[in-house]
């Protein structure tokens, strides 16, 4: 990996720069379109796009660039033709809570070399919040060391995040007619959903429809702090295609083993 610290740094500050000039200022003042499939994008997810775009390229041309607001006919082909290296950006994880004034979203950009992801930040704008974490060497939270407590906490007493609606519908009604954990949320950014298990806000994880922009910073970040996950096929939650992947996660192994088994239980 040849990326360094003064490498992470100074990528921290360009996203922060990003949101500073071109996401905050249209926070609840910003057009919203409709997209074919019927999610959110507004202008401030062009222009976070083109200016990191631009400035990625400046300071790294060496790596390509992807982005999930892309032309679709430019996707294609796209990971076997960069294995060398490329940018993966979501420009507004939670476009819908951008564009509705709900203040959890975040910009996320990764690094993916040799189909695996080496570097990962995730920025939350109205926190001040940057998460970020190399491969192999740890995640942090605004440059301090994140790691997971390893506390044995049951299942019964958990916080969950669940992304209840992408869900199978058995899994779904179960889920809400017997629910497993404590409490549950659902908050709408899977990048900042990843970083706050990192940050042990949220016990256990799962979602049901996330592409490869909205979790490949995230979820480095919550493994370089200790967090377990899996996808709901039994398959590394990791996965380099344009395919949806299904995912859980918990903060540690004993808990994760629980959530595994009752996920495992319903389907």
């Amino acid at each position: 990996m040849d990326m360094i610290d003064s490498d992470l740094t100074k990528l921290s500050q360009l996203i922060l720069t990003a949101a500073r000039q071109e996401l905050l200022p249209r926070f609840k003042n910003c057009k919203v379109n409709v997209k074919e499939d019927g999610s959110f994008i507004t202008e401030a997810d062009l222009a976070i796009q083109k200016f990191l775009q631009t400035e990625l390229k400046k300071q790294w041309p060496e790596y390509k660039f992807f982005a999930e607001e892309m032309p679709i006919d430019e996707m294609g082909d796209f990971f076997a033709e960069n294995s060398d290296g490329f940018w993966c950006l979501d420009p507004i994880d939670g476009t819908s809570n951008f564009s509705c004034g709900l203040p959890y979203f975040s910009i996320s950009l990764a690094l993916i070399k040799n189909s695996k992801t080496e570097l990962g930040i995730v920025y939350d704008p109205i926190r001040d919040e940057c998460f970020s974490a190399i491969r192999g060497k740890g995640a942090w939270l605004n440059g301090q060391p994140l790691k997971v407590s390893q506390s044995k906490r049951p299942l019964k007493k958990a916080i969950a995040l669940v992304d209840i609606k992408r869900l199978d519908a058995d899994l779904r009604q179960r889920l809400v007619l017997d629910p497993p954990y404590h409490s549950q949320r659902s908050l709408g950014s899977v990048a900042l959903d990843w970083c706050w298990l990192a940050s042990e806000r949220v016990h256990v994880y799962l979602h049901g429809k996330m592409m490869l922009w909205d979790y490949a910073a995230g979820l480095l970040i919550a493994q370089e702090a200790g967090c377990f996950s899996l996808g709901l096929d039994g398959s590394p939650v990791y996965h380099l295609s344009l395919k949806a992947r299904q995912a859980m996660g918990a903060v540690e192994n004993t808990l994760y083993q629980e959530w595994w088994k009752y996920l495992n239980e319903q389907n």
